[in-house]
This record gives structure tokens, sequence and C-alpha cells, in this order.
């Protein structure tokens, strides 16, 4: 009997860590670092201004591009960048975006979509998220930095704190 409750206590301990890791998959290079180290005890701050579009909506929930691209411009205004931000209109084109972002003098944008944005049906109703975000130099629209991610939480998580977490694993340095 006490061999059973072992495995019952280890099967649930593997289903639970297996279920709070998204699925994330980034290139090699990372977001361009705002501060740089100087020396041991001093770091320069640079302006890195990004221009951000709303995230295309691929789901069936209205205005989640707009949701996580407001979640995105938080995180990335707490990690120091200047941003610039146009979620009024729909998602331009990409040409149309590189123009915007060059009239606002912005360095880069951001580009993406949203593809979940739910929360799943069942007892528990647990939030589930998919994004996929892409940031490229507004000079020749080559792309810098890209992640695509998923995850989902337990049915007490709200869809927004999901997508937090998300977005802040993907634009970690």
């Amino acid at each position: 009997m006490k061999v059973l409750y072992t495995i019952l206590l280890v099967a649930l301990v593997a289903f639970t860590t297996s279920c709070s890791a998204p699925s994330l998959v980034t290139t090699q290079k990372s977001l361009p670092k705002v501060y740089v180290d100087t020396n041991s005890t001093h770091e320069e701050k640079k302006d890195v201004t990004i221009t951000l579009f709303r995230l295309n909506n691929y789901t069936d929930t209205p205005r989640a591009g707009l949701r996580a691209s407001n979640i995105l411009e938080g995180l990335l205004l707490s990690k120091g960048y200047i941003v610039k931000s146009h979620f009024s209109k729909k998602t331009p084109s990409m040409k149309k975006a590189r123009k915007i972002a060059k009239e606002d003098d912005s360095k880069y944008f951001i580009y993406g979509g949203v593809s979940e944005w739910r929360y799943k049906t069942g007892i528990d109703g647990e939030p589930a998220v998919s994004l996929q975000t892409s940031l490229y130099k507004t000079k020749n629209s080559k792309l810098v930095w890209s992640a695509t991610g998923a995850d989902s939480d337990w049915g007490n998580a709200s869809i927004g704190t999901t997508a937090q977490d998300l977005l802040l694993e993907m634009i970690q340095e």
C-alpha cells in the first residue's frame, strides 16, 4: 500500500510540474540591451525605442491581440524600453509598419499575433494562451529577434496573468 501511495505521489508531482511549464521557442539572439555594463560599478542606459503594433488576432476571442499588446507594452516599459504604441487602428502590413516606425524615429518595431486566448472547456476552465512576437530593425526590416510561446495554467488563474508570465519569459534576455 505504501508503494502505491509513493507511485501516486510521484505521478502527481510529474503531472503538475509538466503542466505548468510553457512551451517556448526563440531565436538565438535576445532583445537589444537597454542597460550596458560600462564597468563593474556603473551601468549606462541606452535609449532603445520600439514601435509596438497591435498583435494580430487569430482567435475567436474579441480583442485578444489588443489585450496581449497592452501587456507586452507594460513589460517592455518596465524593462526600460521606450515604447511607441499604435493600438487604436488595425494592424498594418509589414511595409506600412516599417513606415510608421520610421515616422516614430524608432530603431525597432514589433509585429506578431495571438493564436490562442481562451479558457479551456471543462470543470476547471484553465486559461490557455499562445503568442508569437518578432522584433525587426526599422532601417531594413531585418528580423532581430523572434519568440513563439504557449502556456496554460490552473483554473484559478486568469488569462491575463498567464499571458503576462508567458510574455515575460519570452522577452527575458
